[in-house]
């Protein structure tokens, strides 16, 4: 049996930025559907073949919130960015890796779902004791397993000159980098993908068109290169990089964040008192196409953005209400809700401790109209308010 401890979750980003493990996770699922059509006809009973069309899968990673930016550059495919906004996420794509290994210690294999593009998050502060959880919604096609002798899935990088047929080579035969091993499914193919990222622009390069591979030399040749061109090979072998591990478990940051860590402001200088719970949930239409006569996306986007944030707090002032008719601090004394202001901005701000001397990262939404607001009325308790603010940016940052 493989414990959730010795799973281990690895990120390799299409485009800018390193490989680097998944921290802080809580559960991480997958939903792989096969997408198989039954074929029949008339005068025949049963099905007489499947028709196999392109798989869908969905992958939900929630994490304790640990205010690192680490893994939002990661899907963002940024390296170094302090600021990220959501339209960075329009093209960008990651390939997740969990590294299995038994209660025995022996490691089993690799599980590999390639170019996963970001379908939605989630920031939720349950209670005022409850710790800060992020849940990161990712769309796919694909799940492959890597088992004996192609069981552990490396990553190696290149840095490019400017000419035609530069060769690389990728293994050193073991030393630190063992030899790919032949895929199984197809004859002669060592390397599970190529890509290259010119200027930060990634694409996946095609056998014979665009590079070649010679396994008995470990050289890697490709056709046209540009200077400063980062070259990525991805091959399976029986064995990983000699001194590394696939996973180094993060003592440096925080362990999880919880709600007194936190300062939530509506406008700059509101501070919102009395809040039970914070529900934040980022969700994107994403229009990622493919094209007759291929089986992979071939244009990737983000149609729309939905940012959906819900309040909820004991009633004993009115001050989101008040700020959201302008009033705030004026001892107004008329709140009317046809009047409430559209363009509100929200601050979720996360510190390192309750102290909040040191500030980590924070989550700002604009442009944010109220749509909705409940009120409960329960007998023998307090009076309860939820107000549901909706918007399309989000800012993921660094700076205060």
């Amino acid at each position: 049996m493989i414990h959730s401890s010795n799973y281990k979750p690895r990120c390799y980003p299409y485009g800018s930025g390193g490989p680097a493990e998944i921290d802080r996770v809580q559960n991480l699922t997958t939903a792989l559907t096969l997408n198989r059509e039954k074929i029949k006809e008339v005068g025949t009973e049963g099905t007489i073949d499947w028709k196999k069309r392109i798989p869908s899968l969905r992958m939900t990673i929630t994490q304790y919130e640990y205010g690192m930016i680490e893994f939002w550059r990661k899907l963002a495919n940024q390296a170094t960015s302090n600021s990220i906004v959501l339209n960075d996420f329009k093209t960008s794509m990651i390939d997740v890796c969990g590294y299995k290994t038994d209660d025995n210690g022996t490691f089993l294999g690799t599980v590999w779902y390639p170019k996963l593009r970001l379908a939605g998050f989630s920031i939720n502060i349950g209670d005022p004791q409850a710790y800060v959880e992020r849940s990161i919604e990712l769309v796919g096609e694909d799940e492959t397993l890597f088992l004996n002798n192609n069981k552990y899935f490396i990553m190696r990088e290149f840095t490019a000159n400017a000419g035609s047929n530069q060769t690389f080579t990728v293994s050193d035969g073991g030393t630190t980098y063992p030899n790919p091993v032949l895929d199984p499914d197809n004859s002669g193919v060592f390397l599970a993908r190529v890509d290259r990222i010119r200027t930060g622009t990634p694409s996946t390069l095609t056998l014979t068109t665009d590079y070649s591979f010679n396994s008995s030399t470990q050289v890697l040749t490709v056709v046209t290169t540009n200077a400063g061109d980062l070259i990525r090979a991805y091959w399976t072998a029986g064995s990983y990089i000699t001194g590394e591990n696939p996973f180094t478990t993060n003592t440096t940051d925080a362990s999880a964040l919880s709600a007194d860590f936190c300062s939530i402001y509506l406008e700059s200088a509101n501070y919102l008192y009395k809040l039970q719970s914070v529900g934040i949930n980022v969700s994107f239409d994403r229009t990622d196409y493919y094209e007759i006569g291929a089986d992979t996306i071939i244009q990737r986007g983000i149609r729309n953005k939905t940012c959906s944030i819900t309040l909820g707090r004991i009633i004993d002032a009115y001050t989101v209400e008040e700020v959201a008719r302008g009033v705030a601090g004026s001892s107004y004394g008329k709140i009317d809700s046809r009047k409430y202001a559209d363009n509100l901005q929200l601050f979720v701000r996360l510190y390192s401790s309750a102290a909040k001397s040191t500030f980590l990262l924070k989550y700002h939404f604009t442009d944010l109209s109220p749509v909705s607001a409940d009120t409960g009325t329960p007998v023998d308790d307090y009076i309860s308010r939820g107000i549901v603010l909706e918007g399309e940016a989000c800012t993921i940052a660094t700076i205060l």
